[in-house]
């Protein structure tokens, strides 16, 4: 069966986000959004893959981000959604 999945890779919250850090000093200071407490930025992966069952699929998933290090374990934690079949 083939699944679509998001996986969603981001700082974990201790680690510097340099660029959330530059989007959030561009809203509240030039654009007034001072009602906005935090922004913080994302890599988000869209993959369509084949698997016998959404456990699989999560799991191959998961085996990819962990083997071809697409999330920095130490500074980043990611999670996987699986969005339709």
């Amino acid at each position: 069966m083939e699944y679509v999945a998001e996986v969603v890779i981001e700082s974990k919250p201790a680690a510097k986000d340099p660029e959330g850090a530059t989007i959030m000093r561009d809203l509240m200071v030039k654009k007034g959004f001072d009602m906005v407490s935090e922004v913080r930025t994302a890599k988000l992966l869209r993959v369509k893959l084949v698997a016998k069952s959404e456990p699989e699929a999560i799991s191959l998933l998961d085996k990819m981000c962990n083997e071809l290090r697409l999330a920095n374990p130490v500074a980043q934690n990611y999670r996987i959604n699986i969005l339709k079949k």
